[in-house]
């Protein structure tokens, strides 16, 4: 997979975020700064544009952004997954919904966002005025207005952000420099996210298919219709109003139908974007740096250069626990799985064991050992699959962080298929089968039948989404969307303690089970069963008869302990602060409040 190198190639556009204060001190001196370019020498040649836009990337990156913050914070508390530890205002603030204004994991992935939607601002504004964008050659008038193109396209995705985690924003679409002032107020939501749609449907007609260009992690065509369509349904979707209820506007299926018609154009090309055969397979491209032949992942954000601005923390900050002194280097731990998520899945659900790990590596020795059912991690994003090794302790993995993939467009199909008709449509059930077939690869046969009425078909989604997307960052915005979010909380709640007291549903879970290794692997007792590779999630304890060479681990058991988090039984912890009509917002900061002397209207609840 080839890394767009960031940081290198945007030497140009580091000046440009202090342009528009260059521009409005010129009426105090007439010095020009000789170490700076201006804006007409930014944007002079398509090579400096392209390094102008590269700039735009880089405020995706990074500790502040996708690099861990924004992917792997602000995704959780959720029926999925929880910050591991206890609270804070840091990280575990955020998990727990105790937002607290001077929280610096809410305030600099704001900023990071807004600088991002000012140098967008910028490139959108000036590339159009090149000279070269209508009297160039054939080849730079094409590739301008590719660069056009992405940055409107990465706009929305700051914009998106934005909205979904802090609603009604102040929206400027110019520079700065531009602006009469630079505090301006908020802007309705919806009308923002019209504008983004009316953006992209521009920018998927400018955007090459990802097979016409050069392999990389720049935005093509596939990325902004599958973008378009996923903020379609965030504009068609509930959102907490300034009035603190959960509201969807009454216009909403026009953007249920935009969502359906991208993903349906996308659907068409399937020699651009497919599914990649297997699950697990996905992911270990991600973790190897190899090239996504089937395209499934649409949209990326491209990480290198070891650093905290420009890389990544996933496989150091997520995946399962791992020691320094191990092959595989120290990481791993930050995000804990809930049990009531791995029971979600069935047996035979082959996602399951790519998305959540039960093992870790505490030793030199490289040995794997068990984790309790209350530990247990993420695993998309794994340490130990990197390809080549990063022994010791080394912060920055280099993954990209997936943003969107071919599997959420048919299920976006699917969910506004149904959503328009009034019950699933046969393209609307072939789509939502195509992703739960590979998921049951090898056991087809137990995918079980899929419902056909439109409320069933719906939770169907619902639940589809949620084994298919785990600790992809889409879980609690999806159910914020379709206002579920307290509800499936509640939920979970009430499904730990059930998975604990082995009542109901959950009467078959072992409250112990027993592992030995074999070689570095960990090897289960499973009573009858001679396979190495079998698991004992799914009986009730029974305990080897000689003990001697197991070891027992709790399951269920674990879920009794009282400081699991904050002192807690999980359950407890989980989401502790989360408030309805207020939680599903950030605040705003209160540097950025002062900034605005009272001219910022707060989120409801702050």
């Amino acid at each position: 997979m080839k890394h767009i190198s960031y940081r290198r190639l945007s030497s140009i556009i580091i000046m440009l975020a202090a342009l528009f204060t260059m521009q409005a001190c010129k009426k105090w001196t007439e010095v020009e700064p000789r170490s700076q370019y201006n804006i007409q020498e930014v944007f002079s040649d398509v090579s400096n544009a392209t390094s102008a836009v590269i700039g735009v990337y880089d405020e995706l990156q990074g500790d502040a952004g996708y690099g861990i913050r924004i992917s792997m914070y602000y995704p959780y508390d959720s029926d999925e997954g929880i910050v591991s530890g206890n609270i804070d205002n840091g990280r575990r603030g955020v998990g727990r919904y105790q937002l607290l204004l001077t929280n610096a994991e809410i305030s600099n992935p704001f900023r990071q966002l807004y600088r991002g939607v000012e140098k967008a601002n910028l490139c959108i504004e000036q590339i159009p005025l090149m000279q070269l964008y209508t009297n160039g050659t054939d080849d730079q008038k094409k590739e301008l207005r590719r660069l056009y193109a992405e940055a409107l396209t990465l706009r929305a995705q700051f914009y998106q952000e934005l909205i979904r985690n802090w609603g009604d924003v102040p929206a400027p679409m110019i520079p700065s420099y531009e602006q009469a002032s630079l505090f301006i107020g908020r802007a309705d939501r919806d009308s923002t996210y019209d504008k983004l749609l009316a953006d992209l449907a521009t920018a998927k007609d400018l955007l090459p298919w990802r097979t016409e260009v050069a392999r990389n992690e720049r935005i093509t065509k596939g990325a902004a219709m599958a973008l378009r369509a996923r903020i379609a349904l965030y504009r068609g979707g509930y959102a907490l109003r300034r009035n603190g209820q959960m509201e969807r506007k009454s216009d909403y299926l026009k953007y249920y139908t935009i969502a359906r018609d991208e993903c349906a154009e996308l659907m068409q090309h399937r020699g651009e974007h497919t599914l990649n055969p297997d699950f697990k397979d996905i992911w270990k491209n991600v973790t190897a740096f190899k090239y996504d032949p089937q395209g499934e992942v649409l949209f990326e954000v491209g990480a290198g250069g070891g650093n905290g601005n420009s890389d990544s923390r996933m496989g150091n900050y997520d995946g399962p626990n791992l020691n320094a002194a191990s092959r595989y280097g120290a990481g791993g731990g930050g995000i804990v799985m809930l049990p009531n998520y791995f029971y979600a899945f069935d047996s035979v659900d082959t996602r399951r064991d790519v998305t959540i790990t039960s093992y870790q590596v505490t030793s030199s020795s490289n040995v794997k050992s068990q984790r309790r059912l209350g530990e247990l991690n993420t695993g998309k994003y794994r340490r130990d699959w990197r390809v080549p090794l990063l022994p010791g302790n080394v912060l920055n993995v280099g993954y990209n962080w997936v943003l969107i993939r071919f599997a959420d467009v048919l299920l976006m199909f699917a969910e506004a298929e149904n959503e328009l008709n009034g019950s699933p449509t046969a393209a609307a059930i072939a789509a939502f089968e195509e992703v739960r077939r590979r998921a049951y690869k090898g056991n087809e046969s137990k995918m079980g039948t899929t419902p056909v009425t439109k409320q069933e078909f719906f939770n169907a989604i619902v639940n589809e989404r949620y084994l298919e997307f785990g600790h992809e960052g889409i879980r609690k915005f999806d159910l914020l969307r379709w206002n579920l979010l307290a509800t499936k909380l509640a939920e979970t709640r009430t499904k730990i303690q059930q998975i604990r007291d082995r009542t109901g549903v959950y009467s078959f879970v072992p409250r112990y089970i027993y592992w030995k290794n074999n070689g570095e692997e960990i090897q289960y007792y499973v009573p009858g069963s001679t396979d190495a590779a079998a698991v004992p999630w799914y009986q009730p304890t029974q305990a080897p008869d000689p003990l001697t060479g197991w070891t027992r681990a709790d399951w269920a058991q674990h879920l009794t302990v009282t400081n699991a988090i904050d002192n807690l039984a999980l359950w407890e912890g989980l989401a502790r602060f989360f408030v309805s009509g207020k939680s599903e917002l950030y605040p705003f900061d209160q540097a950025t409040l002062d900034a605005y002397q009272g001219r910022l209207e707060q989120n409801p609840g702050y």
